[in-house]
């Protein structure tokens, strides 16, 4: 389904939606941590000042510290206390001195200290762990908060861009029924929306019909090439027919065939193109059909049934169909051709180089016989046949042999796909 497919676009903007949310979510969580991180620091060094400043004051009034107060030489004090300790001065911050010990997991402690006679330090020891824990609740408060939102987020960002799915969906099958040869498909405006996938649609649109004018006037234009060409050909034709028997005359006759065969397939060709043929369809003994059809060629051919049904088909065009995939095959392939006929299935097969990989790839081109060792050629034979086949309902597919030579199958009762 393309709903799980984790590649659609409707993931990847719910990525982004769950990665702007991280993104927020860490600044903002950072920006917390931090002030709350600086005011528990602020409050631990307030209560070891208030504490300090409470036990100089007893201790200047009584000579003695409080119980909670340790009175230390300087060689006692820890290393960085007695360093800052060095820095103070009574008349500009009071000579009180601070130091914050950390010491991860569980050593979170406050030091302060002052002087109070020659080598008589007061010390304060203030445990910082109730903020440690504060913080890193809130930090897992935040976390949860992020995970919960995702929960919600990336579900209504999946939601949310269904509208957008749709309309690029139907914009894609559109242009897949357009590249099959619907050229009556359009996209449409699809709804009041006026974005980016609305432009794309009308320039999509705007695409397939100028293809379609195109496509029409070429296939216009070659429809009227054909007609105007059969008259005069006719004449040739006729001409020729009268002069005397000779090599010359022979060679004329010959090329008229062909230009008359040409003529011929390209009529055919703008009848397929603007869809106005139709299949006659009724019941026909397939072998014997195609064995009468091959024998009619003249072409050194080998014809196997076995098994073959009978079919309700248009004789017409199996035998069109049949005729040019074996002219194809002795003009372009090379001996043995052979003709199979196996239910509703005709495979005719050669032993020449096979079909060049872009026939494979993209289907009969007209004009055009795929590679240089399959021989000379206008190429519009296989283009017949494939036209023909879509005529009958029928599937005409091209492969090479794998011990070699190329293979055309035609099946008259194609499975569903």
């Amino acid at each position: 389904m393309d709903f799980l497919n984790p590649r659609a676009l409707r993931w990847k903007i719910a990525a982004l939606a769950a990665a702007a949310c991280c993104a927020v979510a860490a600044v903002v969580g950072f920006l917390v941590h931090d002030a709350t991180r600086e005011r528990g620091l602020r409050v631990g060094h307030d209560r070891t000042l208030t504490r300090l400043i409470a036990a100089e004051r007893e201790f200047s009034r009584t000579g003695k510290a409080p119980a909670d107060i340790d009175v230390r030489t300087r060689a006692e004090l820890p290393e960085p206390l007695a360093r800052d300790l060095a820095e103070r001065r009574p008349d500009t911050d009071g000579g009180y001195a601070t130091w914050y010990d950390v010491k991860p997991p569980n050593w979170y402690w406050m030091w302060g200290a002052v002087a109070v006679g020659d080598d008589q330090i007061l010390v304060v020891r203030d445990d910082m762990s109730a903020e440690v824990r504060s913080l890193q609740l809130l930090d897992r408060s935040i976390v949860k908060s992020v995970l919960a939102a995702l929960v919600f987020v990336v579900p209504l960002a999946a939601l949310a861009t269904e509208p957008i799915n749709r309309r690029l969906r139907h914009g894609s099958r559109t242009a897949r029924r357009i590249a099959d040869g619907d050229l009556d498909a359009r996209i449409g405006p699809g709804g009041r929306a006026r974005d980016e996938i609305t432009e794309m649609s009308a320039a999509v649109d705007d695409m397939a019909g100028a293809l379609q004018r195109k496509l029409e006037n070429e296939r216009r234009f070659t429809a009227d090439v054909a007609h105007e060409l059969r008259t005069p050909l006719m004449g040739l034709v006729t001409a020729a027919g009268l002069l005397p028997d000779d090599e010359a005359t022979g060679l004329v006759r010959d090329r008229l065939r062909a230009l008359n065969a040409l003529v011929e397939d390209l009529l055919e060709i703008s009848r397929l193109d603007a869809g106005a043929e139709r299949a006659r369809l009724d019941p026909v003994p397939l072998g014997e059909l195609v064995a009468d059809v091959v024998r009619r060629t003249g072409t050194d051919t080998r014809v196997a049934v076995g098994a073959a049904e009978v079919v309700e088909t248009d004789p017409r065009r199996v035998e069109r169909i049949v005729v040019n995939l074996v002219t194809n095959a002795h003009r372009h392939g090379a001996a043995p051709v052979e003709v199979a006929v196996t239910g509703a299935r005709i495979a005719v097969r050669d032993h020449g180089p096979g079909f060049p990989p872009d026939l494979l790839e993209r289907g009969p081109q007209r004009f055009r016989t795929g590679a240089s060792e399959r021989g000379r050629g206008h190429g519009l034979g296989l283009t017949v046949a494939q036209g023909q086949s879509e005529v009958l309902g029928a599937r005409l597919t091209f492969a090479n042999a794998p011990s070699g030579g190329a293979l055309a199958t035609l099946e008259l009762a194609p499975d569903p796909a």
